[in-house]
């Protein structure tokens, strides 16, 4: 069982290399690309290629649904102008911009091919933008805008792919594409959103956190599979990479509705274990491809090729330069309405936007499937791995520098919305405890028991988030929220479960009230429901 050996040892290499990133305070990506790169150049290891098909079919559809499910809708509407400007705009003129470069350095590869390289390295990669953008604590607003463009980029990158890949045997229109990408892009998002309102409806009506859990695994494979199944079936584009990730912002925007306390918390467990096996086998698998490139470039200048792929990777760097400072300035400079609402940002802001471009497993796998007779193909090869490389190991490492220089850190916005959350459900609970103290079926020391819990918890929360001191709490110490507080009053709070689940629900409503009034965005109330949730198995438990 050879095949069963290597996944093994993939996923070994996978544990030692993300501690050695840790150790050395490293995005994982960087380290896990580089350090399949050092396994790909020992000799006698058993060759590891990496079919195309199992990226598109295996790892983009969890992997895409995922960061949709974590995208806050009310911050992505917010900014939908400058990620529509990077995820369409962007990409085209990088295709456009690649094209003539290459052609210009390869006079001999035929357009159709340029084209093609174009649309394979447009897109930047979803993943490594959020491993990246996690780690280094860039203010809110850019991480919103570059999360994004690298969760939708990859259907624009990939529509003007197809088409290129095409042009080489029948041609095509300027026109025909246009139609196809509004077509792709509007029946992949319809595709993804009803799909999962079905899910919505079946998901509700389940209460097994197995089956459920089971579920969320197979609904982004099915609604790929089915936005494929349409394109070759009809001969229609559908995006499945936009209908995955519409399925998952509508589905992370309705899990509070969706999904019991106990499915939530090991749902939470059992995906992010499966998203860092997945993101590492991704990454470990780009270096991984090495000497199959290798392998394809016998008889031709490997140095010569090189050195076309990195003036490529160059060229890449300086158009999202040429057209990210005037995509941000242009339009607020020509519409006052649009800088009335949303005023120039600063040249820091834009500085990282433009800066922050890296490639990475969807770009190979394109490249990788091209097919066998594709005038160019081992150039794009390299090409594309070179690019990977270049992307995301220089601009990835420093990043966190760049950050530093300009002196961007993270604003606050989101520690900010998560006080004013944490106070207002506090607030909610005691004004729902008041409503309960008259009713018969509570006890007087329960209520005076649960009166006291919330103002010492606001107390905590305070003290948490800056806007009391250490001293100001009753005993000097600081408590989490929900502190084994029914374990320590175990028999006080006797027969009272009633009422702590009431005020949970209380605490439930007012914090997807906020929500939906937007006044937190989706990150804060999955951070708040996650304290809600565990208090509440707390409650089961007890």
């Amino acid at each position: 069982m050879p095949e069963l050996s290597v996944v093994l040892g993939l996923l070994v290499a996978i544990a030692l290399l993300a501690l050695v990133a840790r150790k050395l305070d490293v995005p994982y990506p960087i380290v896990l690309v580089l350090g399949g790169l050092a396994i790909a150049l020992v000799p006698e290891l058993p060759r590891v290629e990496l079919d195309p098909d199992i990226v598109f079919l295996v790892f983009l559809p969890p992997l895409i649904y995922s960061a949709g499910w974590f995208t806050s809708l009310r911050d992505f509407k917010a900014n939908l102008r400058p990620i529509g400007l990077l995820a369409v705009g962007l990409v085209l003129f990088t295709i456009v911009g690649i094209a003539y470069l290459t052609h210009l350095l390869v006079p001999t590869l035929p357009w159709p091919a340029c084209f093609a390289l174009g649309a394979i390295v447009a897109p930047t990669d979803a993943v490594a933008a959020t491993a990246l953008l996690q780690r280094v604590g860039a203010p809110r607003r850019i991480v919103t805008v570059l999360e994004g463009e690298s969760l939708l980029n990859d259907a624009s990158g990939l529509i003007a792919y197809r088409f290129a890949v095409l042009s080489v045997a029948v041609g095509f229109s300027i026109w025909e594409a246009g139609v196809a990408f509004v077509v792709a892009s509007v029946g992949g998002i319809a595709l993804g959103v009803g799909m999962a309102w079905l899910l919505f409806q079946v998901q509700r009506r389940i209460e097994d956190p197995g089956v459920e859990i089971t579920l969320s695994f197979l609904v982004p494979y099915a609604i790929y599979l089915a936005a494929v199944g349409i394109t070759q079936s009809t001969n229609v584009q559908i995006s499945g990479v936009l209908a995955v990730a519409a399925a998952g912002i509508y589905t992370g925007r309705r899990s509070s509705e969706m999904l019991s306390a106990t499915t939530r918390i090991q749902a939470f467990a059992v995906w992010e274990v499966l998203l860092f096996v997945l993101n590492g086998l991704v990454f470990i698998l780009i270096g991984l491809q090495l000497p199959a490139i290798r392998a394809g470039l016998d008889g031709q200048s490997v140095g010569e090729l090189v050195g076309i792929a990195v003036l490529i990777s160059v060229a890449l760097i300086v158009l999202r330069f040429v057209w990210v400072f005037p995509a941000t300035y242009l339009p607020r400079f020509l519409s006052r309405r649009i800088r009335t609402s949303d005023p120039y940002p600063g040249w820091r802001n834009v500085l990282v936007i433009a800066w922050t471009g890296m490639r990475g497993v969807v770009s190979l796998a394109a490249a990788l499937s091209l097919p066998r007779q594709f005038p160019g193909r081992d150039l794009l090869l390299l090409v594309t791995f070179v690019v990977i490389l270049v992307t995301l190991v220089v601009q990835g490492l420093s990043l966190p520098v760049l950050l530093r220089w300009l002196r961007l850190g993270d604003d606050g916005a989101a520690m900010a919305e998560e006080l004013e959350a944490r106070t207002r459900t506090i607030e909610a609970a005691l004004l729902r405890l008041d409503e309960l103290a008259a009713e018969d079926w509570t006890r007087d020391d329960s209520v005076s028991y649960m009166q006291h819990y919330y103002v010492k918890r606001r107390k905590t929360v305070d003290t948490r988030f800056g806007r009391l001191d250490h001293e100001h709490t009753e005993d000097g110490h600081q408590h989490e929220p929900g502190a084994d507080h029914v374990e320590a009053h175990r028999a006080h709070l006797d027969g009272s479960n009633r009422l702590r689940r009431e005020l949970l629900a209380a605490e439930r409503a007012s914090l997807l009230t906020l929500r939906n009034a937007g006044v937190i965005g989706d990150e804060v109330l999955h951070r708040v429901e996650r304290d809600l949730d565990l208090e509440e198995i707390r409650l089961a438990g007890g």
